[in-house]
């Protein structure tokens, strides 16, 4: 392994960046060591201890990771002292009576002026801390429609992560990494940061215009430009769907290119393409919501619960009374319990 020494005077030596990581009960620990491990390599590649971390908690006692294993923490009080940034690391459950105590715990570090984070769904934190207004944030995909629903004075975007000046959210997974690289290229050099990402064989560093690609649906980026403006122009009309010779005519094309476009690239007709983007947006209402299935239904453009029900099936092969009962335990479309679980408590 090559160790890159950066130069520097040998009876000065700069104190370490704190990064502290707070963690909720059953925190992803991808997230979290994607978040981690940049900086421990930044050190090791640089010669000197240029970050370090602290994991925290409410009160200094374990706590156990989504995968069962229990991470040492200290006390969140003490663990800022010092802190440059403190990231809100989004898991299961939370206790209301707890969720008060993060709430404050993370308004407590923005009034210190500590540059204030969120990994995956631990944006919800950060937005019932009233921590995002006037901020550009981003959440896991998953989330993001009830994250809308819930908070729409608020800009939640698509993208993999956001820095908006002293807020810093990340849909969580390996994005972690990317927004630690974006950090260590800003201080280091873009050159030190590629070292650093090729250590994980992170081949590309996504940066903060790159969409997350959570969606069974095909991606925007590599479309032709009348596609995917048919596509933003369906997206903008989930609840009153737009005819299909009136997209068409809008990107200036007539109703059967915009069948063979569809065809070519997505595998399938427009008007399938269209009601399976409602049936997902469908589906993250029904998993992150409250909201009665005939609401959700109509949301989505259908007017009726029949009839709505008969697609669902069709496209998910479940009914939606089946995903929002939670009776589904395995499968291709059973999504991420942990994140539906934490939203329904959040909520």
């Amino acid at each position: 392994m090559i160790v890159y020494c950066l130069a520097m005077s040998h009876t000065h030596r700069p104190e370490p960046e704190i990064f502290v990581f707070l963690l909720v009960p059953g925190v992803s620990m991808m997230s979290l060591a994607s978040a981690l491990e940049p900086l421990r390599s930044l050190n090791l590649m640089s010669g000197r201890r240029a970050y370090a971390w602290r994991l925290a908690s409410l009160d200094g006692v374990p706590v156990a990771a989504s995968n069962g294993i229990d991470l040492p923490t200290m006390a969140i009080e003490s663990a800022l002292d010092g802190a440059a940034y403190v990231f809100a690391c989004g898991g299961l459950r939370v206790q209301s009576t707890e969720e008060r105590r993060y709430l404050a715990a993370l308004r407590t570090a923005a009034r210190r002026g500590i540059a204030v984070g969120s990994l995956s769904t631990a944006t919800y934190l950060l937005a019932r801390a009233g921590l995002l207004s006037g901020y550009r944030c981003t959440i896991h995909w998953e989330n993001r429609a009830a994250f809308e629903e819930d908070f729409p004075e608020l800009n939640c975007t698509s993208k993999i992560y956001e820095i908006d000046r002293d807020r810093l959210t990340c849909s969580g997974g390996t994005a972690a990494m990317d927004m630690m690289l974006h950090l260590i290229a800003e201080r280091h050099g873009p050159e030190l940061a590629r070292s650093v990402a090729n250590q994980f064989h992170h081949e590309r560093i996504r940066g903060e215009h790159d969409d997350q690609r959570g969606s069974v649906l095909v991606t925007l980026a590599h479309l032709p430009p009348k596609l995917r403006k048919a596509i933003e122009a369906m997206q903008q009309r989930l609840e009153n769907p737009v005819p299909l010779p009136e997209i068409a005519a809008g990107v200036s094309l007539s109703t059967r290119q915009l069948e063979r476009l569809f065809r070519q690239h997505a595998r399938m007709s427009p008007l399938r393409y269209y009601i399976q983007m409602r049936i997902e947006r469908a589906h993250e209402l029904l998993l992150y919501t409250d909201k009665p299935i005939i609401e959700v239904a109509v949301q989505v453009g259908f007017a009726s619960t029949s009839h709505f029900a008969a697609w669902f099936k069709r496209v998910l092969g479940a009914r939606p009374s089946e995903i929002r009962g939670g009776r589904q335990a395995g499968g291709p479309l059973s999504v991420a319990r942990e994140h539906g679980n934490l939203r329904r408590n959040w909520g």
